[in-house]
């Protein structure tokens, strides 16, 4: 009975849901790197504002998707079950951008620090976040 009461404490959850949701950034960071054609830290240490932006968008935009996630479901095992969804369409969401721009290669652009191209692909990335986390349910 009082493990049960440890593990239902605020802080507890806290902290693992905070842990969780750390480690799934870790690994959509290196999925994202693994998708772009471009090193994004390495990019970002030489001073690529567009792949900072692009990057920042992602970091937001999966956090945001598990913010909703957190909030809706009481099961860590549910929050990060529609977390990965939501992660995944994040995914499908930035090769449909690359699809739906055929005169911009985005990937090219956003490696030559094309910051306009870096921002949008931010604004994506954050805007269908909240259209996912609204959806979870």
């Amino acid at each position: 009975m009082l493990e049960s009461a440890f593990w239902q404490h605020p802080l507890v959850e806290t902290a693992g849901y905070f842990s969780v949701v750390v480690l799934c950034l870790v690994v959509s960071m290196v999925l994202f790197e693994v998708v772009t054609k471009y090193k994004n830290w390495d990019e970002i240490r030489k001073g690529n504002v567009a792949v900072a932006l692009a990057t920042g968008g992602k970091i937001l935009g999966v956090c945001n998707v598990f913010r909703y996630s957190i909030e809706r479901h009481t099961s860590l095992i549910e929050m990060l079950g529609w977390g990965l969804y939501g992660f995944s369409l994040l995914i499908f969401a930035y090769f449909l951008f690359e699809f739906l721009t055929p005169l911009i290669k985005v990937d090219e652009e956003i490696a030559k620090d094309n910051r306009s191209v870096g921002f949008i692909s931010c604004t994506i990335s954050v805007g269908l976040s909240f259209v996912i986390g609204a959806s979870i349910s």
